[in-house]
């Protein structure tokens, strides 16, 4: 008698245990990246600066002031440094001073370190002595408050009478907050405190701006900015110039390379080998490598004044011949990277069966309509990739354009990337060019997903 319970079948745990490192790998060196590029192209995290009704971090905001905010300083406060000391910080000192007061009682409480000229000090250098300074004015107050915190706002706890000796019994040091009012982006002015490390003050002590926030915001000011980048222009039209001309030659190029080695004609080992030599260097050594050939003393000069076609040495790298250093990047880059195209195209070939060239010929097709009517159609899995490859490849040429044109004569996106992060320091709009290269990747990807069908993807439609 048969079981009547059905038995579950067990699902196998080993394809989930084998697909988890690769998804761990992807989270932390892809996914987690990409996601943090993207936050800096349209996240500014000092973008806007609090203002507080009272001179503490823990008091309430009143308002917000944008970066670049143009601020009138009202007053200023030391208050205790939180965070690290930075060398945008404006700092006041003050000195715990132990001394006689005006009554003739002892006193100890805070006054600032301009208050006090240092006369004694220790074997280390720390002070330990002085007198009070004299207050310049015929209506200065000739007494000089102590306060029982190092704050011009605490309680006065003794007056101290001018050159009065005094012992420094401690010392600290002090972030300065200033008291100031502003219009916000609505229009409302408001007054408030700010720490000095956000604040930029002018020479006369009383104007000033924002000079960074603390809060942060999302914006569209930093794609705004690479779009509005003097360079942006010329960076994407050379791009987009390189792409129009070495994609279709390149893959010419490494169709007829790749035709050659499926004939199998004597030697194609060694055909197979020149081919694939370029490879195996570095674009860098590609570009230094055409550098040598258009150099006013280089091959090309050479072997045209051998010839006798040149008279002395004609200048091909320059600013007054920017073509020819358009022309040494379209030659450096078919030869660097057709091989590329070319193995890819090669390993297509090796899946179509020779049985169906073989009765393709036999019923009279030309070598060139097996080529149109058979190879193509079925390589179309194979032009698929390296199209999508080799696209991807030509927004991220870099080397050979610093190579050949230094990269301030002509310059191309992935140049630009690098300016604006290594020579300007500016990370936000950096990643909003490697943000606009990865949408032009992703746009052209999806572009051939959608032309160069294969008939499995055109059938599934």
């Amino acid at each position: 008698m048969s079981d009547p319970t059905p038995r579950t079948r067990k699902r196998p745990l080993t394809p989930y245990l084998l697909i988890a490192p690769t998804l761990i790998f992807l989270a932390a060196f892809f996914a987690y990246p990409m996601f943090q590029g993207l936050i800096l192209a349209v996240y500014d995290d000092e973008a806007v600066l609090p203002i507080l009704d009272e001179a503490s971090l823990e008091a309430s905001r009143v308002g917000e002031l944008p970066q670049g905010a143009a601020v009138n300083i009202l007053g200023q406060q030391g208050n205790t440094i939180d965070g690290e000391l930075t060398t945008d910080l404006l700092t006041e000192q003050w000195f715990r001073l132990s001394a006689t007061d005006v009554d003739g009682s002892d006193a100890e409480g805070w006054a600032p370190e301009s208050r006090v000229r240092v006369r004694d000090e220790a074997a280390d250098g720390s002070p330990i002595g002085g007198t009070i300074r004299p207050k310049l004015g015929e209506n200065a107050d000739p007494l000089t408050p102590l306060f029982a915190e190092p704050n011009e706002r605490a309680e006065v706890v003794a007056q101290l009478e001018q050159r009065a000796v005094v012992t420094i019994v401690d010392e600290t040091l002090l972030e300065v907050w200033f008291n100031v009012t502003a219009v916000d982006d609505d229009g409302t002015e408001i007054s408030g405190w700010a720490p000095s490390r956000f604040i930029r003050a002018f020479e006369s002590g009383e104007e000033g701006r924002v000079d960074r926030g603390s809060d942060g915001k999302f914006t569209s000011r930093f794609i705004e900015k690479m779009f509005n980048d003097r360079f942006f222009g010329p960076a994407w039209q050379t791009t987009i110039l390189l792409m129009v001309i070495i994609i279709p030659l390149q893959f010419i190029l490494a169709m007829a390379m790749a035709l050659v080695i499926h004939a199998r004609p004597r030697g194609t080992s060694g055909f197979l080998y020149v081919y694939s030599l370029p490879m195996g260097m570095s674009d860098l050594a590609v570009g230094i490598l055409f550098f040598s050939i258009f150099t006013s003393n280089g091959l090309l000069n050479s072997v045209l004044d051998f010839l006798g076609l040149v008279d002395g040495t004609p200048i091909y790298l320059s600013a007054d011949t920017r073509y020819w250093i358009i022309i040494a990047i379209v030659l450096a880059e078919l030869w660097r990277a057709t091989s590329i195209v070319m193995v890819i195209i090669v390993s297509g070939l090796q899946a179509i069966p020779d049985e169906t060239l073989e009765a393709a010929e036999l019923f009279g097709a030309s070598y060139w309509q097996r080529v149109r009517y058979i190879i193509l159609p079925l390589l179309k899995p194979s032009l698929q990739v390296a199209l999508i490859l080799r696209t991807i490849l030509a927004f991220q040429v870099f080397a050979v354009v610093i190579a050949l044109g230094g990269g301030e004569i002509v310059t191309v996106l992935s140049n630009e990337t690098y300016r604006q992060y290594f020579e300007l320091r500016d990370n936000n709009v950096a990643s909003a060019y490697a943000v606009f290269i990865l949408v032009l990747s992703l746009t052209s990807s999806f572009f051939y997903l959608r032309t160069v069908r294969t008939n499995d993807a055109a059938a599934q439609r």
